[in-house]
């Protein structure tokens, strides 16, 4: 089925502090070995900010790119798996910061993890085209450090914080999105933050949230399939071919991951646009930042066919194809 949605703005944020891999210090780790592994040079943490403060300066650079009036949104999605806090949602919050209370506004947070802004992206595009929704701000906003053991390099030198979000309006009758999305359910842990856990009243302890794990070498085996499998069933939807793509924007997780699916797909390497080397992996909003930060760049133009393509805890994985 494909749907019609038009990308009338975008926007990104950073959090505050830039960390290189020289600064972790007290980690058994190098430059060179993080470098060599992942092709993260560095990325931002946040100390003041939360989760729906990065949202927020995203949304507001995309409303400003977007060039709408704020009341017209009528739907706030906001994907993370970091929010400020169990409730309320990221979205409700960042609706009364944008001054937005006394407007009818549908929003939620969704959580499909690294995948998240993917399904978002999909979310809006259903509600779109069944007229519920005309002006939708969605966001991927992260602050993964507050799930990191600091102490864990396998999983702490990968990760980074920020957002990004896109305005999406119903006036792209000419502009058509085609979608995949699948999922694997995950019981052995291949990627998971814990949660809050059952207690029994009687004994209850402090609570405590739980630190992100991965097992690298299954999430690089998963996310090399799932890149591939999203590519290739957004392509077969969307009735074209990988050379009427002009870029391909994966999630930003692991350079060797989109360089691998790069040479197993048989695709250029420079068809697939990427900034993790400076970001790290923000989870649900690589993705958005990837995009916004291109666009600002001038390498995103208006005409031009792109694949979103995200994968991430669940296991869950989605593409998009949309015209700009």
């Amino acid at each position: 089925m494909n749907e019609y949605v038009k990308i009338k703005g975008m926007g990104y944020a950073t959090a505050q502090r830039r960390v290189n891999n020289t600064d972790f210090t007290w980690l058994d780790t190098s430059d060179e070995w993080i470098t060599s592994r992942t092709g993260i040079n560095s990325r931002y943490v946040t100390e003041t900010e939360n989760t729906s403060d990065l949202a927020l300066r995203a949304a507001v650079s995309a409303i400003e790119d977007a060039g709408i009036d704020k009341r017209d949104i009528d739907t706030i999605i906001v994907a993370t798996f970091t929010p400020d806090m169990l409730t309320p949602s990221v979205a409700s919050i960042l609706q009364a910061k944008l001054g937005l209370n006394d407007c009818p506004i549908m929003a939620f947070d969704l959580n499909s993890a690294c995948t998240g802004f993917v399904m978002a992206f999909q979310t809006v595009s259903a509600f779109i085209q069944t007229g519920r929704t005309k002006t939708a701000l969605i966001v991927g906003a992260e602050t993964l450090s507050k799930v990191m053991d600091w102490h864990d390099r396998g999983t702490c030198v990968l990760f980074g914080d920020g957002a990004g979000a896109f305005i999406c309006t119903n006036q792209g009758t000419q502009h058509v999105a085609s979608h995949f999305a699948n999922s694997r359910g995950d019981l052995e842990d291949v990627l998971s933050a814990e949660g809050l856990k059952l207690q029994d009243i009687s004994d209850a302890q402090p609570l405590t949230s739980g630190t992100l794990k991965m097992q690298g070498q299954a999430v690089f085996r998963f996310a090399v399939d799932a890149i591939s499998d999203g590519i290739r069933q957004v392509i077969e939807k969307s009735g074209l071919t990988l050379d009427q793509i002009d870029y391909i924007i994966p999630h930003q997780a692991n350079l060797r991951i989109i360089a691998h699916v790069a040479s197993k797909m048989k695709i250029p390497q420079e068809k697939f646009i990427t900034n993790l080397e400076r970001f790290g992996n923000t989870s649900a909003a690589s993705i958005p930042i990837a995009m916004a930060e291109a666009k600002a760049n001038g390498i995103l133009k208006e005409g031009q066919r792109i694949i979103m393509v995200g994968f991430g805890a669940g296991l869950t994985w989605a593409g998009s194809t949309v015209e700009l």
